[in-house]
């Protein structure tokens, strides 16, 4: 119980409106270094996990996941809410993502502004949703009920886009502060996808970040793209680019500590390279070093 009790102090930075903590620098939890994580206990403040790799899962995967949720806070990112789709919300996948949360003690749980499927067909990607009063209130309005059945709040992130629909009406920054201030969610702000749609679409992603109210953003993703000339993907396969970087640092100057993850998907290097990388961001691990030092 001490264990649990020391790890719900960590972090003193309390400036969103949840008076959730700064958990310092994070990494995406993949399989590849999990074990590594729970013998090494490398100097990182938290662990994000993909959800849906962990729903209804037993076994040496869940009981190395449950290892780490007693040494880190864990926080949980899905890709499978759809939640600006016009399907159902499905309530079994809610309910499982509330039994996972409850089980590792999730800080909270995040996914995308997107859709995914419709007419029960998956897609399997995140597809853009219009920007539009209409597609506001809809998704706000499934906002309300996927938080009654999480019993926490929700979380969403800003995510990538490929193409601009006609259809939109206002700009994705002003988009996603109205739909926080109506829904009652919060934010992820994937710095990273800023730039790439900044890019992609011909807008400022200076701009963009400065139009984010701190007090609606509860953590951060930063990551690597690919640069293909006329356009750029998403691809999380390499170190975080130097605009990336710099765009990071534009919003913190600003907002202050705010919970930073840095996620590798592909061609991931080893986990010491992984730390490496993420201490560019800056921010100390006081609180998890002094967290180490207690265990």
């Amino acid at each position: 119980m001490a264990r649990l009790e020391k790890r719900t102090r960590i972090g003193k930075h309390m400036k969103n409106r949840w008076q959730l903590p700064s958990l310092g620098l994070g990494l995406g939890l993949r399989g590849s270094f999990a074990e590594e994580v729970i013998e090494q206990r490398p100097q990182v403040g938290f662990f994000e996990i993909i959800s849906e790799n962990y729903l209804r899962v037993e076994g040496d995967r869940m009981a190395k996941l449950e290892q780490i949720a007693e040494r880190y806070p864990i926080v949980m990112h899905g890709v499978s809410l759809s939640i600006g789709s016009t399907d159902p919300l499905d309530l079994d996948y809610l309910r499982a993502l509330r039994q996972l949360a409850d089980r590792i003690g999730a800080k909270w749980v995040s996914d995308h502004v997107c859709w995914t499927g419709v007419a029960g067909k998956n897609t399997h990607d995140l597809l853009p949703v219009p920007l539009t009063e209409r597609a506001l209130e809809h998704v706000s309005e499934r906002v309300h009920r996927v938080g009654d059945v999480l019993g926490r709040p929700l979380f969403l992130e800003n995510p990538t886009s490929y193409l601009a629909l006609d259809a939109s009406t206002m700009p994705e920054a002003e988009f996603m502060m109205r739909l926080c201030e109506r829904s009652g969610c919060g934010m992820l702000l994937d710095i990273n996808n800023v730039y790439v749609n900044a890019f992609n679409h011909g807008f400022d992603a200076g701009s963009y970040v400065d139009s984010i109210d701190p007090d609606r953003v509860v953590q951060i993703h930063i990551a690597g793209h690919s640069f293909e000339g006329t356009h750029i993907l998403d691809t999380h396969d390499a170190p975080v680019s130097s605009e990336v970087w710099r765009l990071y640092r534009r919003y913190v100057d600003r907002a202050g500590q705010t919970s930073t993850l840095l996620e590798r998907d592909a061609n991931v290097p080893p986990l010491g390279e992984l730390v490496s990388e993420l201490n560019r961001a800056g921010t100390p691990n006081r609180q998890r070093s002094e967290h180490a030092a207690s265990v």
